[in-house]
């Protein structure tokens, strides 16, 4: 953004006294070294990211769930802004963010265009998912991110023979195979351990069918039993807050 720059950069444009000069008397400020903001306001939203950014190495960019907020992604926030560095790049001077080094960070998972620099949806949902340590929540990114047709299963196989080891790797893959075959949400992929469990057939997922009223799709039909169910739609709108009440009925 026009208003965040490296120091370098801001002396470039202004010349090294100017921009002491702003910053000593208070019109620009300094959120962390080696970068300048150029008014002495609260940073906004986007402009704690470009700082975030701009405290970073060259090659940086926002990674995981920052990178997909980026992208319209819905139900999931990060506790601290989330970047991924070049294998062996400095640490950030910006306080407060969750970094991550790799070594692939070439045009297959950065997007070139894209500003804020960021990974693309498939990287960044592998990586949101295996940062996690709860595997329900990994499971949910998963699915949820091709559920908001952020990206395809394919490109989510493709992004991670690129990850190299990580954790949940199993699960992550077993998650992508659970979208791929039409598990759209949590309770889906619940409701398909069920069925498993009770001895039935492998159901079609989200059939199209054609009534008075309309199209609508069946989360599961076995059309050889006449015989189709419903999973509940409110969970498909906050898996994890469905998830986090499962397991707190549970334990009461």
């Amino acid at each position: 953004m026009d208003q965040v720059l490296r120091t370098a950069e801001a002396a470039r444009r202004f010349g090294l006294g100017v921009v002491r000069n702003k910053v000593d008397r208070g019109m620009w400020q300094k959120p962390c070294r080696g970068v300048v903001v150029l008014h002495n306001g609260p940073l906004t939203r986007e402009q704690e990211i470009a700082v975030a950014l701009a405290s970073a190495a060259d090659g940086a960019a926002l990674a995981g769930l920052t990178a997909l907020a980026q992208d319209d992604f819905d139900g999931f926030t990060p506790e601290l802004p989330q970047i991924v560095l070049p294998s062996g790049a400095r640490r950030p001077s910006r306080r407060g963010l969750e970094v991550r080094w790799s070594t692939q960070l070439d045009d297959r998972d950065v997007h070139p265009l894209r500003t804020p620099r960021r990974t693309r949806p498939a990287r960044s949902l592998v990586d949101a998912a295996s940062w996690t340590q709860n595997e329900r929540r990994a499971r949910a990114i998963v699915v949820a991110g091709v559920q908001q047709r952020l990206t395809s299963t394919a490109h989510l196989r493709d992004a991670l023979t690129r990850r190299g080891p990580c954790r949940h790797r199993a699960l992550i893959v077993e998650s992508i195979l659970d979208a791929a075959g039409g598990i759209q949400s949590l309770p889906e992929r619940d409701f398909a351990e069920v069925c498993d469990w009770a001895g039935l057939p492998r159901p079609s997922r989200q059939r199209r069918v054609r009534a008075p009223d309309g199209t609508y799709f069946l989360d599961a039909s076995w059309e050889q039993l006449g015989m189709s169910a419903e999973v509940h739609g409110i969970p498909h709108l906050a898996v994890m807050r469905w998830s986090e009440d499962l397991t707190r009925a549970t334990r009461s």
